[in-house]
């Protein structure tokens, strides 16, 4: 079951026409989450609690490391269960465009979903390896064409419309998810700059201010995605499927949806 928590949430105030226009960036007034209660705390993450900082960053890494790796083939079914439509059991609902779409029409036509890496790929040049490829924790299904249009686009606020868009906006060099999943891309980029410390043959994945990173093992922009953290709190669905992950298939969490407040702690 979910893990039982206690969370207190304060209100985030928007400015209306910048949300609208989506060309600048809404007046964010984020108070950081408070303190959160898991069932979780006293054994899986006995050894990280009541640390900040780099202290707070290496403790989770290291409870978050132990998983088990799908292959990127496996991810099709893995997916039609963690993003399963809570409205319609023979649906997935995808990430930036919010549309439920049939499990079967997984593929790479038009019409069909795929398998997206919210932490894109060519930032670490990581592509589908067993490990940051293959991922659940930060890979999710989504359009075909969303998926290209969303690209290797860092982070941001802004941009223009497209089809199927559900609300979310890009332009030259960034994306902008719909507003009911902007905590969620801020958690999955986090929790990679945790897990992948470059330990493991993997590069060192870090979160920045830039929307210029390319190849770089780098993704921004890190002041929007905490905002973004703080405006839009984990959800039953998030949380269904940090703990779907766990139970079924790769063993390890999600630190931030089990305590979102670790965000500001770390960075």
């Amino acid at each position: 079951m979910p893990a039982t928590r206690i969370r207190s949430w304060k209100s985030v105030a928007l400015t209306t026409a910048a949300v609208l226009v989506g060309l600048t960036a809404p007046a964010v007034t984020a108070t950081p989450a408070a303190a959160t209660t898991t069932a979780y705390d006293s054994t899986y993450y006995k050894n990280a609690i009541g640390k900040t900082g780099t202290s707070l960053k290496s403790s989770l890494h290291t409870i978050i490391s132990p998983q088990t790796k799908l292959s990127y083939s496996a991810l099709w079914e893995a997916l039609k269960v963690t993003d399963q439509d809570p409205n319609n059991s023979n649906n997935v609902k995808l990430l930036y465009s919010g549309i439920s779409r049939s499990k079967s029409l997984n593929g790479g036509d038009v019409g069909d979903w795929n398998r997206e890496h919210v932490w894109a790929q060519s930032h670490g040049d990581f592509g589908t390896s067993a490990g940051p490829g293959t991922d659940l924790h930060h890979i999710r299904p989504e359009d075909v064409q969303v998926n290209s249009i969303r690209g290797n686009k860092d982070f941001d606020w802004g941009g223009s419309s497209f089809t199927n868009s559900g609300g979310s906006l890009t332009d030259s060099n960034s994306f902008e998810p719909r507003s009911a999943v902007k905590g969620d891309v801020a958690r999955m980029i986090l929790y990679m700059a945790v897990r992948y410390e470059g330990d493991d043959a993997f590069a060192d994945l870090e979160p920045n201010d830039a929307v210029t990173n390319g190849s770089s093992p780098y993704h921004g922009r890190l002041s929007v995605l905490k905002q973004w953290n703080d405006q839009d709190p984990p959800d039953a669905f998030e949380e269904r499927r940090n703990q779907v992950i766990y139970d079924t298939y790769q063993r390890n969490r999600n630190p931030f949806i089990d305590h979102p407040e670790w965000v500001e702690a770390i960075w």
